[in-house]
């Protein structure tokens, strides 16, 4: 639909906004792929709508080679795409969620949380929260899926999410700290690349969530109390040397060890690569380092 007006009021890294206050994406289409069995590793994928009003729904993988009795760790996992694209049913996500559940014999579930502009932050946040505590509603074992009843070990629950989605998983980390999780253990969170306050793209993130705090909002820039509240064990952070927000990424693990936080933290810089290398060629030498990485995290006693 053509502008009445073309003129740009904000130009930022992934989207314009005209005069007439259209928001036009830079990068707004992908392709999406249905739930299957994959052919290659054997994994199942299933979805379902958690919510209608607001929509949300999740993507369920299962890795093949488990029995009707066996319990598998849960990774719970929060896509990238700066807060206004991408999705877990993306060719994408959809891989690299492939990949590892079937390399560290995991359950996952992915969440397809709302995009700005469709529904402004903070939807992301509360939209993953609610993904959050309905995969935790099954740990009694009588929540509506199966593969979780049968298959989840709820003391086995880790955190996991790139860029965007590392931002959120922080959040999601800070409010199991904070309130709780009833009837699971976070042992775990994982940040690849993660986005946070300190960069250009603070103004974007402004910009896409009205209600914002100013550049001192704690979900932009994460407080000490917040950090040292972390609802989990232990931290594993990525950065990566040609990557924008390779600083920011150093700068939480640095006050997050300040921050009196009790858990163990460990920092990887990927070097030579460039921001989330590793979802666009899964068989990468570097790639396969870090998904090998996040798989040791995940099984590490």
């Amino acid at each position: 639909m053509a502008s009445s007006d073309p003129e740009i009021t904000h130009s930022f890294r992934f989207f314009h906004v005209y005069k007439d206050g259209r928001v036009v994406l830079h990068f707004p289409t992908f392709e999406k792929v249905p739930p299957s069995d994959d052919p290659i590793s054997g994994v199942r994928s299933s979805d379902v709508v958690i919510s209608s009003e607001p929509a949300v729904s999740v993507r369920i993988f299962l890795p093949e080679s488990v029995n009707p009795t066996q319990k598998l760790a849960l990774v719970f996992y929060v896509h990238g795409g700066g807060f206004c694209m991408q999705s877990p049913f993306s060719t994408t996500y959809h891989n690299f969620v492939t990949t590892l559940v079937n390399e560290a014999n995991v359950i996952a579930v992915s969440v397809d949380y709302g995009l700005f502009p469709t529904r402004p932050v903070p939807a992301c946040y509360e939209d993953s929260w609610a993904a959050l505590q309905w995969v935790a509603s099954h740990s009694n074992g009588k929540g509506p899926h199966s593969w979780l009843n049968n298959h989840a070990d709820f003391q086995r629950v880790f955190i996991g999410g790139d860029s965007a989605g590392g931002n959120i998983s922080h959040t999601l980390a800070a409010r199991v700290g904070s309130i709780g999780l009833p009837g699971t253990k976070v042992v775990g969170v994982v940040l690849i690349h993660p986005y946070f306050g300190g960069t250009d793209d603070d103004k974007m993130w402004l910009y896409m969530c009205p209600t914002n705090g100013g550049l001192d909002d704690p979900r932009l820039k994460p407080v000490t109390g917040d950090l040292a509240r972390l609802g989990c064990e232990k931290l594993l952070i990525f950065v990566a040397e040609k990557d924008h927000l390779m600083v920011v990424g150093r700068n939480y693990y640095e006050e997050l060890k300040k921050s009196g936080w009790g858990g163990s933290v460990e920092i990887v810089e990927n070097l030579g690569e460039e921001h989330c290398f590793h979802l666009f060629n899964l068989k990468y030498e570097k790639a396969v380092d870090l998904i090998n990485k996040f798989v040791a995290f995940i099984k590490q006693e």
